[in-house]
């Protein structure tokens, strides 16, 4: 089974590059993220393009922002949107929809941002991490948590820890967050198959961070135990970054059982430039 998850910063944007990756990749469950569109508008606008591909669709969006959804070829059932107990800021936002997929719970999440450290969004952020926590905790055993993190688990999850000073996803608490999500039995696949590489999920579209490689990994997919012994390979599919209006954020996929494109996956490493540079790199937001 290939599971793939992939924030697509709004998918009527992105449906050009969508479908052609849903036919090239052939994914037996995807999450996404950022869809940007009501659930009705989902369906109108995608609703039988993905029921030709086979897939089911369990959609949780709103107008303009947020958004999630987990389309499977696999079965479709037992379908939760939201986090239980999870806050709003300050109502409930769309974040979070689950469904089991071919035996497995698949959780397609979208964390907040946090946008400022210490900011009301920020412990929103932190409030709403911890509410994730505990229904992964409750169960079942055999689960993934795929999706748009918004936080990179280590300094070596980052181009430069030095441009990120004072910026959110990489402070202590919601690297703590994490860490505690994952210590209910979690396992950050591509980390563990990649322990010593550069792999990144996201390049802000600014200054040309994709083409340097000057990116930070934010989107995983973190399995339980009995998931996790499964994985055969886990990489990040950059072809889908590259080209003509592409996401901010490549997908990620991992296969079960099989590895059709091999145990490394076709595109990740190498990076797309050396990790060396001559001179130190701000963020775009920075300047």
């Amino acid at each position: 089974m290939r599971i793939a998850t992939w924030n697509v910063n709004s998918v009527k944007q992105r449906m050009p590059r969508l479908l052609p990756w849903l036919d090239q990749r052939r994914p037996d469950v995807v999450c996404l993220q950022e869809t940007k569109l009501a659930d009705d508008a989902f369906t109108a606008l995608l609703g039988e393009e993905l029921a030709n591909r086979g897939y089911e669709v369990a959609v949780y969006g709103e107008v303009q922002w947020n958004g999630v959804a987990i389309l499977s070829r696999v079965g479709l059932d037992d379908v939760v949107t939201g986090v239980a107990g999870a806050p709003g800021f300050p109502h409930q936002e769309a974040r979070a929809v689950a469904a089991t997929c071919g035996g497995v719970r698949v959780h397609s999440v979208y964390v907040p941002n946090g946008r400022v450290p210490d900011s009301d969004h920020y412990h929103y952020k932190l409030a709403w991490l911890a509410a994730l926590r505990e229904v992964i905790a409750a169960g079942p055993t055999d689960a993934v948590v795929c999706g748009d993190m918004n936080i990179a688990p280590a300094d070596e999850d980052v181009f430069d820890p030095a441009a990120y000073v004072g910026q959110t996803h990489v402070t202590a608490p919601e690297r703590e967050a994490l860490a505690e999500l994952q210590g209910v039995g979690l396992s950050d696949v591509v980390r563990d198959r990649w322990p010593d590489k550069r792999v990144f999920t996201y390049w802000d579209y600014r200054a040309g961070m994709f083409h340097q490689d000057l990116g930070m990994r934010i989107d995983l997919v973190l399995a339980t135990g009995p998931v996790a012994t499964r994985v055969k390979a886990a990489w990040v599919d950059r072809h889908a970054r590259k080209g003509t209006g592409p996401s901010d954020h490549a997908p990620v996929i991992v296969d079960l059982d099989e590895a059709p494109d091999g145990d490394i996956g076709p595109v990740v490493p190498p990076p797309s430039a050396p990790a060396t540079r001559r001179r130190a790199v701000k963020l775009p937001q920075s300047k």
